[in-house]
């Protein structure tokens, strides 16, 4: 399976599909959320974003349904030129795909050795060799700070530098071996993770995109519309609610006269959603996720 789809029905049941009307699924991957979206639309169309050939192999032979092969961050111009706007619900499912965690050769798992790769966008010049190889010390720390929530940002940062004025890195196994004595014992696999999204994360600009579809979803969304989005680990997760409750990244909300939040979207329930027990049994990946739901005033 090219990747199970999180919260499938919960996340399709919150857009409150109209049967004609148009949608955007901007993490097509496998296609999941997609063949869900069409089987619940009749005259309605679906459009779809990813930048990952692997992905586009998933395309659905349907003359409702388009698959969009650019990054989400260009989300506006990209949903006009193919008529897209306005329209009735945006839906994202953040994160890496089973498919791409799954393939060593892709470089995003700590569970098979690969090159330092990481790019969703395979055509892309930065990838992660790129990263720890060329990158100063001071940015590698940050890198590891913000986007890995490190709290030895410092040490894991000064060891690769020394590492590679000796041998350049090109593998994730060799990165693994490098930062092995940074892990705690019993949250070993935790840290190397944290080093891997943090990596990732900066090859692929994630926090930079998201930011950019957010804005952009807000906009191309009709009144009334609904913003969908599943988030896999905090940083996301914290974009996602200051821009939903305030309209802005920094969560700090900005009121008119009357009192009233000056936002363009409005989130539908107070507290986050989550996956059920019987889905984390049947899918592991799911346990980080969290849902939030919004709609467009």
């Amino acid at each position: 399976m090219y990747h199970k789809s999180v919260l499938l029905n919960e996340s399709v049941d919150a857009l409150q599909i109209d049967p004609t009307g148009t949608y955007v699924d901007v993490t097509f991957g496998g296609g999941g959320h997609s063949k869900e979206i069409i089987g619940r639309l009749e005259e309605g169309r679906l459009f779809a974003f990813d930048q990952d050939e692997d992905a586009h192999k998933n395309a659905i032979d349907d003359e409702r349904f388009t698959l969009i092969p650019q990054n989400f961050k260009f989300l506006k111009n990209f949903l006009r030129l193919h008529g897209g706007v306005p329209a009735d619900g945006v839906l994202a499912d953040l994160g890496v795909s089973s498919h791409q965690f799954d393939v060593g050769d892709r470089g995003f798992s700590i569970r098979f050795e690969g090159p330092l790769d990481m790019r969703m966008n395979q055509a892309a010049k930065l990838d992660a060799k790129k990263v720890v190889n060329e990158y100063e010390e001071k940015e590698l720390v940050r890198i590891f700070k913000v986007y890995g929530e490190l709290k030895n940002a410092f040490k894991v940062a000064q060891a690769i530098v020394f590492a590679r004025d000796q041998q350049e890195i090109n593998t994730t196994n060799e990165l693994l071996q490098l930062i092995e004595r940074f892990a705690q014992p019993r949250k070993r696999n935790q840290f190397f993770a944290q080093v891997f999204q943090a990596l990732r994360i900066e090859v692929n600009d994630e926090m930079g995109a998201l930011e950019a579809m957010l804005g952009q979803a807000a906009d191309v969304l009709k009144p009334g519309g609904r913003l969908v989005v599943i988030s896999y680990h905090s940083l996301e997760d914290r974009l996602v609610k200051h821009f939903m409750r305030a309209g802005n990244f920094s969560g700090d909300q900005e009121k008119d006269f009357f009192g009233n939040i000056l936002r363009p979207l409005d989130p539908t329930q107070g507290k986050v959603i989550v996956p059920s027990d019987h889905e984390i049994e049947e899918n592991s990946r799911a346990r980080s996720a969290k849902m939030r739901v919004a709609i467009k005033r």
